[in-house]
């Protein structure tokens, strides 16, 4: 039987900036990637979705970012290698401990937003980044972009890594998403959002913007948890696969 994992972003939310419905999302996914505080996200509701994420049975991982708050993440910045590598480890660490309180693990990372694009292209971030993942807990798994550069840095690191597909982002001819700032960057239709995952749990391709098939091998797939119409689309992504006889269960235990 084929396998598939299912993820989110959680743990985003504060009074001031509501952005997901973490408890539904934590109903339908497999893992859950929680914010580390920099992009988003509060201590106290960071924790609130990590002991929801325990008790639902979803595995953890954690969600780091550029310190880039006003920005959600979402805005490149090239900083230095000693600050972006103190930066990932300090939030791991803050993960780690609040997980911890709730009796939970964190068994993989995936970095947010810029810095998640920055590391799939650029190697000197990728390094530092897999740098900062070695010092916390070399047994985390690095879950990135698929064919990005950060998956044979990590490798070549040591580090067990996952290969990730989006399922609510358009995608470039050449494999890489379609920017935020472009039309059709962000798709929110659910039946066909299913209807591609489909096709990419059974022949790894998806569809590009333009039209042509591009190859994509992926472990896990993604539903952002702040796009418009989430919980419809994981929902109806979930229930496809499970329909087409495709099992969705955590990558993390079975990547190497």
């Amino acid at each position: 039987m084929t396998t598939i994992d299912l993820n989110s972003d959680l743990g985003e939310n504060v009074p001031e900036r509501v952005v997901a419905d973490d408890g539904a999302m934590l109903g339908i996914v497999s893992s859950a990637n929680v914010a580390c505080g920099f992009h988003a996200g509060s201590p106290e509701g960071i924790r609130t979705t990590l002991a929801d994420a325990v008790a639902h049975g979803v595995t953890i991982g954690a969600h780091p970012s550029y310190r880039d708050y006003e920005g959600f993440g979402r805005r490149a910045m090239d900083v230095d290698s000693a600050t972006l590598q103190a930066h990932v480890e300090y939030q791991l660490g803050a993960l780690l401990g609040l997980t911890a309180s709730v009796d939970g693990a964190v068994r993989y990372v995936k970095p947010h937003g810029a810095l998640y694009n920055t590391i799939a292209r650029d190697e000197r971030q990728a390094r530092d980044v897999v740098a900062a993942v070695r010092a916390i807990d070399p047994s985390l798994v690095l879950l990135g972009l698929a064919g990005g550069v950060v998956l044979d840095v990590a490798e070549a690191a040591g580090l067990a890594t996952a290969a990730e597909a989006f399922a609510d982002r358009a995608y470039t001819p050449g494999g890489e998403l379609v920017s935020r700032s472009e039309e059709g960057a962000v798709l929110h239709d659910a039946d066909a959002v299913a209807t591609r995952m489909l096709r990419l749990a059974r022949e790894g391709v998806i569809e590009a913007i333009d039209g042509s098939d591009v190859a994509v091998r992926a472990d896990s797939i993604c539903v952002h948890g702040d796009s418009a119409g989430a919980i419809e689309m994981a929902a109806a992504t979930r229930a496809l696969l499970e329909a087409e006889g495709i099992e969705i269960a955590p990558f993390a235990g079975r990547v190497a």
